[in-house]
């Protein structure tokens, strides 16, 4: 394409098409005719005949963000219609956040024996069914209960979750088991 544009002196490459090229390369694979042929050839030919409009100079700048407004009506949501010169600023200091309670660094071990549950296991049941829609983040557990490190919650809650003694819903956030009651089914016949 550049070599025909090059062979027509002051032709912009950029006015010869691409798709003209690419039918007409197509239209000589599929009859094989004229495929060795020196200096433009068939391709060469067809571009230079369907040459593309030249630009057109530019007189003015390009117009990059519009002044107009591209929707009809302002809406009324108490910003002014036109600019207003900023002549004072007002800063408001808000007060830092209310720090959540620390954890503990240690935890109380409490091993109940083999086969048993253990105090904290009931605990955190009873945290979990007092509200059973509400789901509980780890670290909401472990400040109700209060005897025991994040690290450490994270890993009973996993291990009670995997027991099917509670339910994580989703991540972080764990729910008691509800059991829910289905009629039986009459079974007697008709």
């Amino acid at each position: 394409m550049v070599q025909a544009a090059e062979s027509q002196p002051g032709t912009d490459p950029d006015r010869c098409g691409f798709t003209i090229a690419l039918q007409t390369a197509r239209d000589l694979l599929t009859g094989a005719e004229g495929i060795f042929e020196q200096g433009n050839g068939e391709i060469g030919r067809r571009l230079l005949s369907a040459l593309s409009p030249a630009r057109r100079a530019r007189v003015s700048t390009r117009k990059v963000k519009s002044p107009i407004s591209r929707y009809a009506e302002r809406k009324l949501d108490g910003r002014p219609d036109t600019s207003k010169a900023v002549t004072s600023t007002a800063i408001t200091l808000l007060s830092p956040p209310v720090p959540e309670p620390a954890l503990p660094t240690t935890t109380v071990p409490q091993y109940a024996g083999p086969g048993r549950t253990s105090t904290r296991m009931t605990r955190v049941l009873a945290i979990l069914q007092a509200e059973p829609q509400r789901l509980r983040r780890s670290r909401e557990i472990a400040e109700l209960l209060g005897d025991v490190t994040l690290v450490a919650t994270y890993r009973q809650l996993a291990r009670w979750t995997e027991k099917g003694m509670i339910k994580r819903v989703r991540t972080g956030r764990y729910a008691a088991i509800t059991q829910e009651t289905i009629p039986l089914r009459d079974l007697r016949k008709r």
